[in-house]
């Protein structure tokens, strides 16, 4: 089969893309340089430069494509106002399930987040929890999944959904945090006893296939995440023990660094600085993440197998290979 991917030279997008091809499918990708349509080449993709933001560039990356797997997305930066997010995270999927329609594509399987349900005051959630997304990513992500909903009740083939924070081997989100850990200057906010439910990339492939192989997938929403959802507490001990070294124990109320978070990013943020500090970085340690992914095993079959502590092994050990990491890591 001749398949799309979005995203294909990123974390998830790339490993999505491999795997297909690992499968004996045709991969295509739309990139935005010929460096990296090279690079894509290299490893047997087919490679079209073009825009998300322009629906010809994304019909012409379509055209003889059976399905299209649409993960690109604009992540949290501040060097990139409001509106372009809307603009690539919204209007790029509008294009996506324009060019999908017009060609005849037989399905869209469309990557949402699990952060539009902000904090999940009632762990855990399922696909019907609230929405409460907490910033411009989130919320514009909200309203592509939207217009993809909307595409689905209007007849359209497509099946979203929504991963918990990804990790794994190629992933840089977390390497601060396990760089601090492995420092010693990791410092806990709060009580540490909120659930971080994470996915390894690899469970999330599983799911996200069977999302573009299972008919009881279509017009429906899926929540993906891994098969336990450990504490910030546990999550930093795990780290600890992984990287060969002591435990964090330092710790801070919750409040103060917030106030500083939201003063440091009221200055960075209109001078398009990374702010060294803001009030999203305090909310990792004060929300509930935990969701329950109960559908997703009812209709698709699913069943994340990578449970945290070995999926940090396998992430220390991808970081230390990489030059990122000092210590030698214990494998799970």
């Amino acid at each position: 089969m001749e398949i799309l991917v979005t995203g294909a030279t990123g974390f998830t997008g790339g490993h999505l893309a491999r795997r297909l091809l690992s499968e004996g499918h045709r991969v295509r990708a739309l990139v935005r340089s010929a460096t990296q349509a090279e690079q894509l080449a290299g490893i047997g993709i087919d490679a079209r430069v073009g825009e998300l933001t322009r629906c010809d560039d994304v019909r012409n990356a379509a055209r003889g494509c059976a399905q299209i797997y649409h993960i690109a997305a604009v992540f949290r930066t501040a060097g990139h106002p409001h509106d372009y997010y809307r603009e690539v995270n919204v209007g790029g999927t509008l294009n996506v399930l324009q060019a999908a329609r017009e060609l005849g594509c037989e399905r869209v399987v469309h990557c949402s987040t699990g952060g539009v349900h902000g904090h999940i005051a009632r762990p855990p959630a399922d696909e019907r929890y609230p929405f409460g997304p907490g910033d411009i990513y989130q919320r514009t992500k909200l309203e592509a999944e939207r217009a993809a909903l909307a595409a689905a009740r209007r007849g359209q083939p497509l099946t979203i959904f929504r991963p918990a924070p990804i990790y794994g081997e190629g992933d840089l989100r977390f390497l601060k945090l396990f760089r601090a850990i492995e420092t010693g200057t990791f410092v806990m906010l709060g009580s540490g006893e909120p659930r971080l439910h994470l996915v390894h990339v690899d469970d999330l492939i599983d799911g996200v296939l069977l999302c573009g192989a299972r008919a009881e997938a279509l017009g429906e929403v899926f929540l993906l995440a891994g098969p336990e959802a450990p504490t910030l507490n546990e999550l930093a001990r795990c780290i600890a023990a992984v990287l060969d070294t002591p435990a964090p124990r330092l710790r801070l109320p919750v409040w103060p660094v917030y106030a500083a978070g939201w003063l440091c990013e009221k200055v960075c943020v209109p001078l398009r600085i990374d702010p060294p500090l803001h009030p999203r970085r305090v909310a990792f340690f004060t929300h509930h993440r935990e969701f329950d992914c109960s559908k997703a095993a009812r209709l698709l079959g699913y069943r994340p197998v990578i449970r945290a502590a070995a999926g940090i092994a396998r992430t220390a050990a991808w970081y230390r290979a990489a030059g990122y990491l000092k210590r030698e890591p214990h494998m799970a």
